[in-house]
């Protein structure tokens, strides 16, 4: 079994994207043997309001039947936007999201703003998994009107301690992995999920001696990157460094299991 946990449907304003649809999404699924996706729609990064392209993802999951057996939605919600609770209820209750995504650096606050604690804090008693993206993409080659801000592993260390008992996807890891002792235990007994899109996570075997094989995923960060180097990282690991026992693990195992499926 294959679980993406990093897609995306949308556009991305800044230049032509392919499978930015869910029927494209699924056929790139079928294409490389994947059987689930967690997916939002990306237009939520950049509208006002983002309930708005929670609305269109769901819309769109409701068009065939079938995609309910392969798509996992997750919202974008903006804590300092008014009415969040609001759009997260109706989220959960309306659209059956299992976690939400945070975009601080484009929604421009800190992650830990109270707003976005709180939110992260409601997330947590809803049962819902919070997704951080370390980059959408390479401010070296952004656009002259996208952020040029990255985050590296420590920038989210700040939420996980405000609310450590919350489930996490930290997500295309391209950045500084480096952490201090103190910060590496944290991340250790913290319920996280690195999935493995990113580039700093070419160097695989280690990070799982590091953290321990529970702490990756599978992860594409489709359409951004392309769909297969995720799971090359995982398939390339050496047999002393992962068996096949780990490397299930990685492929589905780890997923399955804070996704509750």
């Amino acid at each position: 079994m294959l679980i993406d946990i990093n897609a995306n449907t949308g556009h991305w304003p800044f230049r032509q994207t392919s499978c930015n649809s869910c029927r494209q999404l699924v056929a790139r699924m079928d294409e490389s043997g994947t059987d689930l996706s967690v997916v939002s729609n990306m237009n939520g990064i950049f509208y006002k309001n983002t309930q708005a392209a929670n609305e269109e993802l769901n819309e769109e999951l409701k068009s065939d039947r079938s995609f309910n057996n392969r798509l996992i939605p997750f919202a974008i919600i903006n804590p300092v936007y008014a009415g969040w609770k609001d759009d997260l209820d109706t989220c959960l209750n309306k659209m059956g999201i299992k976690g939400i995504r945070l975009y601080p650096l484009y929604h421009d606050y800190d992650l830990t703003d109270p707003s976005c604690v709180e939110l992260v804090r409601y997330a947590r008693d809803k049962g819902l998994i919070v997704a951080l993206t370390l980059r959408m993409v390479d401010s070296r080659s952004r656009s002259w009107m996208d952020i040029t801000a990255e985050w590296n592993l420590r920038d989210v260390i700040p939420i996980m301690k405000e609310v450590p008992d919350a489930r996490y996807f930290i997500l295309n890891i391209a950045g500084d992995i480096r952490l201090s002792q103190a910060d590496t235990d944290l991340m250790i007994k913290s319920d996280t999920l690195m999935d493995t899109s990113g580039r700093s996570t070419s160097g695989l075997g280690n990070l799982i001696s590091t953290y321990g094989a529970g702490k990756f995923a599978f992860g594409t960060h489709t359409p951004i990157l392309d769909y297969l180097t995720g799971l090359l990282r995982i398939e390339s690991l050496s047999e002393r460094v992962a068996d096949e026992t780990i490397k299930d693990l990685l492929r589905a195992g780890n997923a399955r299991r804070i996704l509750g499926i």
